[in-house]
């Protein structure tokens, strides 16, 4: 009987691991540019000097990722950002940087940036 419980519960948890959840989305890929940060979105005043970031309307529409902190990469170079505001132009994909965080990838004068990202 002992047995039996024991093959059962195998079976189960074999079936439960083909059933699991898919993973969040982690890695975004899309163009880095940079903006005059103020009072955001999420509520709080920034400024471009802090290393922070406006998302797109999707990712920041019902407030969830306010405060969530991202890697954004641009060939060899990376930044850590807040997120604090939304870019409403900007595709899922695209992040709008505060000019220090954009300085840390590229100089201001290139203006638009192909980047990946990903939530830390």
């Amino acid at each position: 009987m002992h047995s039996k419980l024991v093959l059962f519960l195998v079976y189960i948890l074999a079936i439960a691991g083909t059933m699991a959840l898919p993973l969040q989305r982690r890695e975004y890929t899309g163009e880095g540019t940079f903006y005059t940060v103020g009072l955001g979105s999420c509520g709080q005043t920034n400024s471009d000097s802090e290393n922070v970031a406006a998302l797109s309307s999707s990712l920041m529409s019902d407030g969830k990722n306010c405060g969530r902190s991202l890697t954004v990469t641009s060939g060899s170079k990376s930044v850590t950002v807040k997120a604090v505001d939304t870019c409403p132009s900007c595709p899922e994909g695209n992040v709008d940087l505060s000019p220090s965080a954009f300085k840390k990838l590229a100089d201001l004068d290139e203006g638009r940036i192909s980047i990946t990202w990903d939530w830390n």
